[in-house]
């Protein structure tokens, strides 16, 4: 059963009937409540991140703001937002037509199963609605208690740290809290054992400069092993909530943004696989499932079209998860899988193969269930697929003042594909060091497995960072190929080789 609110007798009807066969066809999702709203209504949603509430901020009323600018002049509009919760929440523009609404609402319901069967959904807050009203509650109170300023300026230093969290931490085993050490704690190894002498050769045998050295040497072999953390913590948010000396407040706010982050990271890390599912499933329901009237076919087309449609250089999230999509019931509907097909070198041999297997829904069903963006497009974005979709490396040639083919390595354009996809495109950065020079420092370190550092965001994260933990704060990265340390006193930057 679909809950309607505020829809009229034919959206209701629409939506019953879209239900019955989005059911049918095997999609699983939870209860949905559809909302008609106006177009400031959902832009305001669409600006505090499809949510209905949330905290006080000027981000929202800025990102407001484009997203009515941009629907004023025509440059986009928003045909429908939907909330990952249970029940689901979806909110449909009021001023579309009646294909649009089709097209929106069994587009939902295929967002729906994704956000009830995907992994990477399985450990967000299936009632997210309700706490982000708690966390605006949260919020206001301290803003009425602390001081409006006060409060922003910590949020806005909050918001700017957001990434730095691990997407992988909701699926791994919780690991032992660490102790972190006193100020004027260093570590100290046993003594060092003596060469075996005569009690009056022993100052010649073992002098002190040469005793010295060799403790300080076992006492740096014990500070590398007893680290603090004990290894690298990519969740920097959490360590700073459990070791900055923050007050509270401070440290509930830290763990406001800290939630919603979390809550908001499988949508990044699903992006082209969620959207293509939807669109995948909503194109097959208006054509194939529940095929519109002959009347609806044009309107219908010219809006998926512009849905689908991709320029040179651009990628297209929905294009890219639809074709990727069908590519894949295609292969595993006519067997196109195994070491026998993955071994074959003819081209024409490949091209007919078909074994009638039939097993794409089942196959689809499956990359559903496991798969974000980076392995739905390392497993099974392939150089027949690339080829027939020209998705190529592109530069612009100013000469002709047009983009043009830059590079059809296969390798190489799957690997930039993949180095962007990487952590949403932003860079990993971890705690190597809460206690660094043994003066209570932050030690950050740059993994290069994803996306460089840029410039300007390397020196406004160690501003903000440094309001946070109250002291001078580094990060380890390399420029121009060269390894260095960039830090941040609280007053000025520094660099410096390593």
């Amino acid at each position: 059963m679909v809950y309607n609110t505020q829809l009229t007798p034919e959206l209701r009807d629409i939506a019953a009937s879209l239900y019955t066969a989005a059911r049918g066809a095997g999609l699983d999702f939870f209860e949905t409540i559809f909302e008609l709203v106006d177009y400031k209504q959902l832009n305001e949603i669409a600006a505090y991140g499809g949510f209905p509430t949330r905290y006080p901020h000027w981000r929202f009323g800025m990102e407001y703001e484009r997203l009515s600018k941009s629907y004023t002049y025509g440059l986009s509009v928003i045909y429908e937002m939907v909330i990952n919760n249970d029940p689901t929440y979806a909110y449909l523009l009021r001023a579309n037509n009646m294909v649009s609404q089709k097209t929106v609402i069994a587009h939902v319901f295929g967002h729906g199963d994704f956000f009830k069967n995907n992994y990477w959904f399985s450990r967000t807050n299936r009632k997210m609605l309700d706490q982000m009203a708690n966390h605006a509650s949260v919020i206001r109170r301290y803003i009425e208690d602390v001081g409006h300023d006060e409060v922003e300026d910590f949020v806005d230093c909050c918001l700017s740290l957001e990434n730095l969290i691990d997407i992988y931490a909701p699926f791994n085993q919780p690991t032992r809290r660490p102790e972190p050490p006193d100020e004027e704690e260093s570590y100290r190894a046993d003594p060092v054992n003596k060469l075996r002498s005569k009690k009056y050769m022993d100052s010649y045998i073992n002098p002190k400069d040469f005793l010295d050295s060799q403790q300080q040497k076992q006492d740096e072999k014990v500070k590398k092993k007893h680290g603090f953390p004990e290894t690298l913590e990519r969740d920097v948010l959490k360590f700073l909530i459990e070791y900055a000396p923050l007050n509270n407040w401070q440290k509930r706010v830290l763990g406001i943004v800290r939630d919603e982050s979390y809550y908001f990271a499988p949508q990044g890390q699903t992006k082209i696989l969620n959207e293509g599912w939807a669109t995948y499933w909503h194109s097959r329901m208006m054509t194939e499932i529940h095929p519109l009237a002959d009347s609806e076919i044009i309107d219908y087309c010219d809006q998926h079209s512009g849905v689908v449609a991709a320029a040179p250089g651009q990628l297209n999230p929905y294009k890219l998860g639809l074709e990727l999509l069908r590519h894949i019931k295609r292969r595993w509907d006519k067997g196109q899988f195994g070491i026998d097909y993955v071994n074959c070198d003819d081209p024409k041999t490949r091209a007919d193969w078909d074994k009638q297997t039939m097993l794409g829904d089942k196959k689809l069903l499956e990359v559903r269930r496991i798969h974000n963006d980076i392995t739905f497009i390392d497993g099974y974005l392939d150089e027949d697929f690339c080829h027939e979709h020209k998705l190529f490396i592109y530069d612009f040639d100013r000469r002709n003042n047009r983009y043009v083919i830059s590079n059809r390595n296969f390798a190489e354009i799957k690997h930039q594909m993949l180095s962007q996809l990487t952590n949403f495109g932003q860079p990993i950065i971890c705690v190597k060091d809460g206690n660094f020079k043994n003066r209570n420092e932050l030690l950050l370190e740059h993994l290069h497995e994803g996306n460089d550092l840029k410039h300007d965001f390397t020196l406004e994260c160690l501003k903000n960072l440094f309001k946070v933990w109250q002291r001078p704060v580094h990060i380890e990265t390399i420029i121009e190929d060269v390894k260095r340390r960039v830090s941040f006193d609280g007053s000025s930057h520094s660099v410096e080789k390593m």
